[in-house]
């Protein structure tokens, strides 16, 4: 079977099929219009297919005639709560909303791949199990999936499971993964500073909130590079800052919220841990409460040794040496695919999609208003997740 032949004679259906979804995008876990969409994609083929309760999930199963393993193929739907600014014949038609990170070409390459798998059913030596997942952007949606028996839709727990992400900013085509951690782990924190108001005129009547606010901003960027190993290194970032109303009144509470990410999980928990002590220990030096509020969000992404070996040479084999690179750091976005490589081993791979007339140096990265993604990819992504599920079941290990 050459899936990359098959996938070519599908490609425009596919490219039709994702900018349909591009104008129509939807944010979160409930996506009713999408989720009709992939519905109606898949109808026809021999899927057994059930939809989510808490979600707007598509689960389809393609059953094999003589059991064996399962694998598991992986591809989310939801988009981002960004106004489009691509000059795009397809953009989005919906004000604030846009698929700026290419979950509309994963829902056609998944999609794409249950025609192909669909098309040699009798060929297959195990099932494959089809998740289609919204709200990857948040607040999640492959736990929810998993708590309602993902894991189980074709009896036993899969052997393996893959998934392609599409970057805006790697050359068109491009495949590309790592062994071991691909991604990082990301949590939120909350900062709550509590002091007394006052007049601006007289501050040693209040007790004001916003220096030390802005002095644990600080503390915490040199508890970052003096208290983390750097070859285990964590990121901090803090992208909100509030405090006050007008410039002459001391307000009585200050906050901030930062981004932490990490790659494993002792220096995610001692990251954790850390920044509750250096905002608390501040706050005490001030005279100060302080309120310190922890988001848990997604683990690292980690792919198994094996199975990202297993992808890559697979990759390589069907499109050429050239097709396929070795990330050699992890990237420090997180995914929640990590939840299902948490318990499957498995792969995650990127695939380059930057336009050819851009610059993959300077294009509009993945979340951007901007971003464009070149569609032509979809055929082959769709290709190389049919062989990898063909692939894997066939070696049965």
């Amino acid at each position: 079977m050459n899936f990359r032949e098959s996938a070519a004679h599908l490609g425009d259906e596919l490219v039709a099929f994702r900018r349909e979804l591009h104008q129509r995008p939807e944010v979160g876990l409930h996506l009713p219009e999408t989720q009709a969409a992939v519905l109606a994609a898949l109808d026809g083929l021999p899927l057994e297919i059930t939809t989510g309760r808490a979600l707007s999930s598509v689960v389809a199963v393609l059953r094999c005639a003589g059991g064996g393993q399962s694998v598991l193929l992986r591809g989310d739907m939801d988009a981002l709560p960004v106004t489009e600014r691509t000059d795009l014949p397809y953009a989005s038609t919906i004000p604030g909303a846009m698929h700026a990170c290419g979950h509309d070409l994963h829902t056609a390459i998944l999609v794409g791949a249950a025609r192909l798998l669909s098309a040699v059913r009798d060929e297959l030596a195990g099932d494959v199990i089809f998740m289609f997942q919204p709200g990857e952007e948040g607040p999640g949606g492959a736990e929810p999936m998993l708590a309602e028996g993902l894991l189980s839709a074709a009896g036993d727990p899969p052997a393996a499971a893959y998934c392609l992400h599409v970057s805006a900013v790697f050359p068109r085509g491009l495949f590309f993964g790592r062994r071991g951690v691909f991604g990082a782990a990301h949590d939120t924190v909350k900062v709550r500073v509590r002091g007394t108001g006052g007049h601006g005129s007289t501050p040693f009547r209040a007790r004001d909130p916003i220096p030390a606010a802005c002095e644990m901003v600080l503390a915490l960027q040199t508890m970052v590079t003096r208290g983390f190993d750097v070859f285990d290194p964590v990121v901090l970032t803090v992208g909100r800052f509030h405090a006050g109303t007008v410039d002459n009144v001391i307000p009585a509470t200050a906050e901030f919220a930062a981004s932490l990410r990490s790659f494993s999980t002792p220096a995610r928990e001692k990251l954790v841990e850390r920044t509750a002590d250096v905002v608390r220990g501040i706050a005490g030096a001030h005279g100060l409460e302080v309120d310190v509020d922890f988001e848990r969000g997604y683990p690292a992404v980690v792919n198994d040794v094996a199975e990202a070996e297993f992808a890559a040479a697979t990759a390589a084999q069907v499109f050429g040496d050239q097709r396929y690179q070795w990330l050699r750091n992890p990237k420090t976005g997180s995914e929640d695919m990590s939840f299902v490589l948490e318990k499957v081993p498995g792969a995650y791979l990127n695939l380059g999609a930057c336009p050819p007339d851009r610059d993959p140096a300077t294009a509009p990265s993945n979340h951007s208003a901007e971003a464009v993604f070149d569609d032509a990819v979809i055929a082959d992504g769709s290709a190389l997740l049919a062989e990898l599920a063909f692939r894997r079941l066939a070696a049965g290990r």
